[in-house]
């Protein structure tokens, strides 16, 4: 028995801006003297996407997942890799294979990376997190952060002391701001004073953190940054953030296509006692009468929230949807919708991770007008 992959839905990626938004990025960030980490997990890893972090001037290839940090070291790209989630214990022989840089904050997890790289003969570095209010990793207490880099440096023949880090806007919601940036800089120095040298990094967090540099503000002692949704989708910050000045990068890496399976005018209102939807929701609706409504071939077990659609054509409206259906709203499109159509979307990093992680989704690779295959 054979079997041919779903035609639709398929997200169509343009190599060539990808890349340009990478050299944008690392250019700037090169000119500050900052070291940048092209981060990998938004794109699920696919290789022809993060050879355009390697191509358009990354310092380091990055990931919270060590599958796909495999995959780059197989595919014999030569840039160091970084490791963004700090280490399980169960996962430390893996990590000191595959990783030339790591986050940690736990003692025990520092030890146990010791113990590893001296039995693979290997030495990796370290970035010690800084909890600067975010609330996920890191150390608060400062007196801690400071007993612990020192005994990397002190006792862990291992492993090097890189430098110091920090996580914003992840959980908590924290902005960036050049008063934070200032205060992990403090903390660097209190490590520095301990140790007598000067950490060879000061890691400022991720995309949030990339405007207090596009802004000018950036301290300069921050030179390292983590960054994926602005190289990969530039839009969180133009579009969310309402920034005007970054023109330089192209929000349309990313077209997502998919196939529309129903068209009918349809109340507006389910009918009927509401009750638990699928996912255990209660939701509320809106009754707007009798409207045409579509349905596509994709739902949240191909992009997982789907209110979070970007329609690229007026008159589409995304109402939700179920695992396998998108339900649009589409009185007000003004082109003929038929079944069999394929309507266009962009894609926010939601829908990017999901998208980029499901089997039933393909994908396809264009540099300029050529297709590339994996």
């Amino acid at each position: 028995m054979n079997y041919t992959h779903a035609p639709y839905p398929i997200v169509e990626c343009q190599l060539e801006i990808l890349r340009e938004n990478v050299k944008n990025i690392a250019d700037r960030c090169h000119a500050h003297g900052m070291t940048v980490a092209g981060v990998m997990k938004g794109i699920n890893g696919h290789m022809p996407l993060v050879r355009q972090f390697d191509e358009g001037g990354c310092d380091q290839i990055a990931s919270s997942r060590l599958e796909q940090l495999y995959e780059v070291k197989k595919a014999g790209i030569t840039k160091p890799t970084l490791l963004l989630r700090i280490p399980m214990l169960g996962e430390i022989e893996n990590v000191v294979q595959l990783c030339d840089v790591t986050l940690v904050s736990e003692v025990v997890t520092m030890d146990a990376l010791n113990d590893e790289c001296l039995k693979q003969g290997k030495k990796i570095k370290v970035i010690v997190m800084v909890d600067l209010g975010d609330l996920r990793e890191g150390y608060w207490d400062r007196k801690e952060l400071v007993e612990a880099c020192a005994h990397i440096e002190n006792d862990l023949p291992g492993l090097e002391l890189a430098g110091v880090g920090t996580n914003l806007g992840c959980y908590g919601s924290i902005q960036p701001t050049v008063e934070k940036m200032e205060e992990l800089i403090e903390a660097a120095e209190m490590v520095e004073a301990k140790i007598g040298r000067q950490l060879e990094w000061i890691s400022g967090g991720a995309t949030s953190s990339f405007v207090l540099l596009n802004d000018g503000v950036m301290p300069k002692r921050i030179n390292h940054l983590r960054i994926g949704e602005n190289i990969l989708l530039a839009r969180d910050l133009q579009t969310d953030w309402g920034l005007t000045n970054m023109g330089y990068l192209r929000m349309d890496v990313f077209t997502l296509k998919a196939q529309v399976l129903e068209v009918k005018d349809k109340p507006s209102h389910p009918v009927g006692k509401i009750f638990m939807d699928a996912f255990g929701n209660f939701p509320t609706y809106t009754d707007r009468g009798i409207r045409k409504r579509a349905l596509l071939g994709m739902g949240k077990l191909d992009l997982g929230n789907i209110e979070k659609l970007l329609p690229k054509e007026e008159g589409i409206e995304v109402l939700g949807g179920s695992s396998d259906h998108t339900i649009l709203d589409v009185e007000d499109y003004k082109k003929e919708l038929n079944v069999g159509d394929v309507l266009e979307f962009d894609l926010c990093y939601n829908t990017m991770l999901f998208l980029t992680s499901c089997k039933s989704v393909k994908m396809r690779y264009f540099d300029g007008d050529q297709e590339v295959f994996e």
